[in-house]
């Protein structure tokens, strides 16, 4: 492998984002060869030794992928100094792991955990659309109308226009209805304030799918270590080698 800018060795190496990984930079955390460096800086990973905080990122860390069902009330991001319970009291892994696919703190289902900055990339940065599937309960009736505006796309409060999305009623209860809809994009509350511009207040969301990766039976508070096959399927999804 040639030579490469640090922040990019360091997030394909599962440490965060670019900015993030740039910003240990900017800090004064990371050395090449013991000597610290600055941003812009480039290494070849199969050759230098590579610090971050007096410790080696390591030359070829086994890569991991774990699904986890977020249950509500919990965090899916790792925050030391938010007091409140997040996903990482839940995996006992201790490598560096990067959240794929972020559930607001009253959210629940899906997400992966792993320490393949490349794929956590491809699969969060808003470029590549890729879909999430979500079981959301409204506490109304839908109407066709209000479906087919969902399904186009909704101007929210911000003036931002959503993507279309496939908005599709899966039951009805006594006074509202279960929808599934998968969205290409992952706005903040998105869900929550697109029903609520449109009528259809939303009680209830939980993700059923990343991709080609399912939530099934995993029960809340649980997490398993993807089968290679999902694997091979999720990095093909996200136009990976």
């Amino acid at each position: 492998m040639a030579e490469d800018r640090v922040q990019k060795i360091l997030s394909r190496a599962g440490y965060g984002s670019r900015r993030g990984c740039e910003k240990f930079i900017e800090e004064g955390r990371v050395t090449v060869n013991g000597q610290l460096i600055t941003l812009g800086a480039k290494a070849d990973p199969k050759k230098d030794e590579i610090c971050l905080d007096g410790i080696s990122i390591g030359k070829a860390e086994k890569k991991v992928y774990i699904a986890l069902n977020k249950p509500k009330n919990m965090l899916s991001l790792d925050a030391p100094d938010d007091p409140r319970p997040s996903v990482f009291d839940l995996v006992s892994d201790q490598r560096h792991l990067y959240p794929v696919g972020r559930l607001d703190f009253d959210s629940s289902g899906l997400v992966l955990l792993t320490n393949d900055g490349e794929l956590a990339n491809r699969l969060t940065h808003p470029r590549y659309e890729h879909e999430k599937t979500y079981e959301v309960r409204v506490t109304r009736r839908p109407d066709d109308e209000q479906l087919e505006i969902w399904r186009r796309g909704v101007v929210l409060e911000d003036g931002y226009r959503t993507l279309p999305a496939v908005v599709e009623v899966k039951s009805y209860t006594k006074s509202g209805a279960w929808l599934n809809i998968t969205l290409r994009e992952g706005k903040n509350r998105q869900i929550r304030r697109t029903g609520a511009r449109i009528g259809l207040p939303v009680r209830q969301i939980k993700r059923i799918s990343i991709g080609p990766v399912e939530l099934g039976k995993l029960q809340p508070g649980h997490f398993r270590y993807l089968k290679e096959e999902e694997i091979e399927a999720l990095r093909k999804y996200a136009e990976l080698s």
